[in-house]
């Protein structure tokens, strides 16, 4: 082999593109990750490191460590991605229909969940007498909540993911429902109201905005260990005012982690969610809608209270 050639070889083996693995870290559901309980019907878990979820949409072009496994390519400058994929959107397309077509489906379940027990008093009464209904529901979310946050590939698996999420969802809506019975039903409607308000406004906003909320993840966990300590002052000082502080500040933060899964689904910002993870974005945006829900239920119930 002439000197000519082994140029040729070097050259060649600088100019071939290398595609980095995820990051052997990431970031689970909000209340996984951030390693706190949330309020009302707890979506929490301990602090969990997962393989990485989420691609750089607009990166360094830095290296990453490989990763283990049979993980989604994480795509760090995207260009290629973009090229190939991402430049006609019907990958992007599909994987946001998906998500949606899931969400829908899970906040359908939920509802029906709630109008039976709040609205039927046979249920009502039944759902009263046995509690431990209320609490094996308890269990059996957050052993899903664990197995969807934690198991990368356990949530990437058909149909073992779409079992997982849901019974989820089942769970999750006999518990929203457990605690509508304890408020009044029009209190029940005007919260139901006021979610989808809201949740449509930041929804669109977030997909018109420029804004980047997927950077906010630090100040977020901030904001979810100060309000995790005020719910337990909340619980031990039991004061009218409290609670209503408590839920407005609940229902204000998960507003913003709306907008920051809304976000990821695009993938227009620097964190972007892979089309593989359709149901660990479908669980996000569904345990946002329910925590904004139990929280504006707090403060209607709250300040109807004398």
């Amino acid at each position: 082999m002439d000197s000519s050639e082994k140029e040729l070889l070097v050259y060649n083996a600088q100019e071939s593109p290398v595609l980095a693995p995820p990051p052997p870290y990431g970031i689970s559901p909000h209340m996984m990750h951030d390693g706190l309980a949330s309020a009302e019907i707890g979506l929490s878990g301990g602090a969990a490191y997962p393989p990485h979820p989420y691609s750089y949409a607009q990166g360094t072009g830095d290296s990453i460590p490989a990763g283990e496994g049979d993980i989604p390519p994480a795509y760090i400058d995207n260009e290629e991605f973009m090229s190939s994929s991402l430049e006609n959107k019907d990958v992007r397309r599909a994987f946001i229909r998906k998500v949606y077509a899931v969400l829908f489906c899970q906040l359908l379940v939920t509802f029906l969940f709630v109008a039976l027990l709040r609205f039927s008093k046979d249920v009502q009464t039944y759902v009263h007498r046995t509690p431990g209904l209320y609490y094996a529901s308890y269990g059996v979310f957050l052993v899903c909540l664990i197995a969807l946050s934690c198991c990368g590939n356990l949530r990437r698996r058909h149909p073992w993911n779409l079992i997982l999420l849901g019974l989820l969802t089942v769970s999750m809506s006999y518990m929203v429902g457990m605690v509508a019975t304890y408020y009044e039903a029009d209190a029940v409607v005007m919260a139901v109201g006021i979610t989808t308000v809201v949740c449509l406004t930041v929804m669109v906003f977030s997909m018109q905005t420029k804004y980047d909320f997927t950077s906010c993840h630090g100040v977020l966990l901030v904001c979810v260990v100060v309000l995790f300590i005020f719910g337990i002052l909340c619980i031990i000082i039991r004061n009218r005012i409290m609670n209503i502080v408590y839920g407005a500040l609940g229902a204000l933060l998960f507003t913003v982690f709306l907008a920051v899964d809304t976000q990821l689904l695009l993938g227009k910002h620097e964190l972007a969610l892979s089309p593989e993870e359709y149901v660990f974005a479908a669980l996000n945006l569904y345990t946002d809608i329910i925590n904004i829900f139990l929280y504006i239920l707090m403060i209607i119930g709250n300040t109807r209270n004398n």
